[in-house]
């Protein structure tokens, strides 16, 4: 039987990491949501305190991942998890407030599935979450390499 998929969210802001949950929720997406408000907390969960990551191998996951982190880049998790042997699979929806050009394409190249820019009205951003919650009820997920 296949595990469920686990969303992980990484946002460091409150306000937006209740509303990513609760427009996910009104998607229909009932999926276990873990979060974190920081990177050190995310990539101790995704690879482990050994930073091997054997604790996720085999799990199906998906991770929302905000750039602007009060202790390291998600661009620098994101190039992590990519590199990864265990969780180089788990599709990456960056979602942050930075839409510069050559930063969209840095995530592209290091792997982000897709990138969704929070836009700073809150209707837009919680149709765009909306939305995301409805890829999130059609999507495959691989469970990460074992």
């Amino acid at each position: 039987m296949k595990k469920p998929v686990t969303i992980v969210m990484v946002e460091d802001d409150d306000g937006h990491a209740r509303l990513i949950e609760r427009n996910i929720r009104r998607s229909g997406v009932n999926n276990e949501i873990v979060p974190f408000t920081n990177g050190t907390a995310a990539v101790n969960y995704l690879f482990g305190k050994d930073g091997k990551g054997e604790a996720r191998k085999g799990e199906a996951l998906v991770i929302l991942l905000d750039l602007n982190l009060p202790d390291m880049t998600g661009a620098e998790i994101l190039r992590q998890i990519k590199e990864h042997k265990y969780l180089k699979r788990a599709p990456v929806v960056v979602l942050t407030t930075t839409d510069d050009c050559q930063e969209i394409k840095r995530c592209y190249e290091l792997g982000c599935n897709l990138y969704i820019t929070k836009p700073v009205n809150y209707e837009s951003f919680a149709n765009a979450i909306r939305q995301l919650g409805l890829f999130f009820s059609v999507i495959k997920v691989p469970s990460a390499a074992t």
